[in-house]
């Protein structure tokens, strides 16, 4: 066998290898995030597989009422969306893409947490096939706001 195939082997085997272990380091620097949600929400079930896609441990808590829930924990009624998480002493609120909460998790930002209100088309957990992708701002929310992050569909613009 001469060199090149060799090293076309290789790497050919190597890489389900490296995806295999990009994934659990991805597992293991994330934190657990424990998201409330009503349990007949497809949208809110897809949010939670895009972010154990993307390596956090997710614990799901399915409640049919999260009003109570969004007071206790300070998010403001137009700020709200249908679902509710919490992570590392954060409020996650909406369909906020896993690269924002990664980014606010690395920053330690001043504030209660971030939100997307409403239900961007392509967001994550709300995807329509064939629909374009709809431009959204990620809020940083507390005792002032700001915009985090903006984004179009799940990509960061």
């Amino acid at each position: 066998m001469d060199t090149d195939k060799r090293w076309l082997l290789i790497g050919a085997t190597a890489v389900p290898s490296l995806l295999w272990w990009h994934r659990s380091e991805l597992a293991a620097g994330a934190p657990k995030i424990t998201v409330m949600k009503d349990p007949n929400c497809g949208c809110c079930s897809g949010w939670v597989e895009h972010l154990r896609q993307e390596g956090f441990e997710v614990e799901t808590k399915d409640m049919p009422d999260l009003s109570r829930v969004k007071v206790q924990l300070g998010v403001p009624t137009d700020l709200a969306a249908c679902h509710t998480a919490q992570v590392e002493g954060y409020v996650i609120e909406g369909h906020v893409p896993a690269s924002a909460i990664r980014r606010l998790l690395h920053e330690h930002p001043p504030g209660i947490g971030l939100a997307v209100p409403g239900m961007p088309i392509n967001s994550p957990g709300m995807e329509v096939p064939g629909a374009p992708d709809e431009a959204y701002e990620v809020i940083l929310f507390g005792p002032e706001r700001r915009t985090y992050a903006r984004f179009r569909g799940a990509r960061e613009s």
